[in-house]
């Protein structure tokens, strides 16, 4: 495997000063870590509109009773109801008022990481065409709903934010590399703060494509599970405000460090023996300055399709042995594409500030051929560092890692 060649120094970490998330477990932060803590799956059997696969989903309820504000009501479809729904939980948007107070509008970011944006806006659209001329109906806001950048423009103009913005659209790594970007916009100055973020809706495309290539379950998924049968798609949207830490030095929670690759192996599959993912992970723990027993726990990428999950073993056993319990947190939201970067990453952040390692959900054996540490209950215990990993098509690899800033 080709190694990465270490930064002179370990970076200095970010603040997470707030965060956020919603997804099939409810909205807010409370609703994600009571459902880690009672085991409680946000998987249901497919209901999305007409769609008609045997599988489950990590359906966000109500987003349909939703809209946008008035105000941005050009930018009206679900991805951006889930984002809108997600920024108004945890007292986030006050908190992006006190840094906006702090620093001034223009020198907060945004920067948003999606897979498919908006897409079902216009799928619908294409649904609603005239019959005889095959006329869209009107009016069809295609660069406030469909474009990559709708989601990234509607949080700035919904937070009234007039610094940089910025959307990342890297497969299933997409929300991940927003912390990397943030913590590349701070260094250059190029502002204060940066809200970081990832929004990914269900919609037809994801739904069909996935199963068009047979890697969608007809139960709950079940990573790393012997007889795992695939993925269940989800839905999600997170948030996290990030600071220098000298700006925030009441903040007890940051970015440590973050590693990425690009292996490039096949457009869908991951290289075999995971070496790409390996040199994501490397590089995060280089920057962080840590070793791997100081990782207290992983939240897999762990999609529960046969090859990702086999991938993802090879490069976790090969860095950390079987000392550091894993699991995959798909089992409760799905797998929620463009956003899972940041879903498992703060997600990590909860399970730092609860003291808890999940298990993985909905798995019952673990493949007899795994060598990582996969752990199936939930395990209470001080969690001071989490590496969470995100790995996309195209061999697009992120991870992070989160943890306490001053231990």
């Amino acid at each position: 495997m080709p190694h990465a060649k270490p930064p002179q120094a370990a970076m200095v970490p970010l603040a997470i000063t707030e965060f956020t998330l919603s997804n099939a477990l409810g909205f807010g932060k409370a609703a994600t870590r009571d459902a880690l803590r009672q085991q409680r799956s946000g998987l249901i059997p497919c209901n999305f509109l007409d769609v008609a696969l045997n599988t489950y989903i990590g359906r966000v309820a109500d987003l349909e009773q939703r809209p946008v504000t008035p105000r941005l009501a050009a930018f009206d479809c679900r991805n951006n109801r889930l984002a809108q729904a997600a920024l108004q939980q945890d007292a986030f948007e006050a908190a992006v008022d006190t840094a906006k107070l702090r620093y001034g509008a223009h020198r907060v970011a945004v920067i948003i990481g999606t897979s498919t944006s908006g897409i079902l806006s216009t799928e619908l659209a294409f649904r609603a065409r005239d019959p005889e001329t095959g006329a869209l109906p009107t009016p069809v806001h295609y660069r406030e709903t469909h474009e990559l950048s709708s989601s990234a423009e509607f949080v700035r103009q919904y937070l009234q934010l007039s610094g940089p913005v910025l959307a990342i659209s890297t497969a299933c790594s997409s929300s991940a590399k927003v912390f990397a970007s943030a913590w590349r916009m701070l260094q250059a100055d190029l502002c204060d703060a940066v809200v970081a973020g990832g929004v990914d809706s269900l919609c037809l495309t994801t739904l069909y494509g996935f199963s068009s290539l047979e890697l969608v379950a007809a139960e709950p998924c079940r990573p790393a599970d012997q007889n795992r049968g695939g993925i269940s798609i989800g839905e999600a949207a997170g948030f996290a405000l990030l600071e220098r830490i000298q700006n925030a030095p009441d903040a007890s929670l940051g970015l440590l460090g973050y590693g990425e690759s690009v292996d490039a192996y096949h457009m869908s599959t991951p290289q075999p023996e995971g070496l790409g993912a390996a040199l994501a992970m490397q590089r995060a723990l280089d920057r962080a300055g840590l070793a791997a027993g100081d990782i207290d726990y992983i939240n897999l990428h762990g999609t529960a399709s046969r090859s990702n999950d086999s991938a993802e073993d090879h490069a976790v056993s090969r860095l950390f042995g079987r000392q550091t319990p894993c699991s995959s947190t798909k089992g409760w939201t799905g797998h929620t594409l463009g956003a899972a970067g940041i879903t498992e990453a703060l997600i990590g952040l909860l399970c730092i500030e609860h003291s808890l390692i999940p298990g993985s959900l909905n798995t019952r054996q673990i493949d007899p051929t795994f060598m990582s540490r996969i752990t199936l209950e939930p395990i209470s215990q001080p969690v001071r560092r989490v590496l969470s990993n995100s790995f996309g098509f195209g061999g697009n690899n992120a991870s992070l890692i989160v943890g306490r800033i001053n231990i």
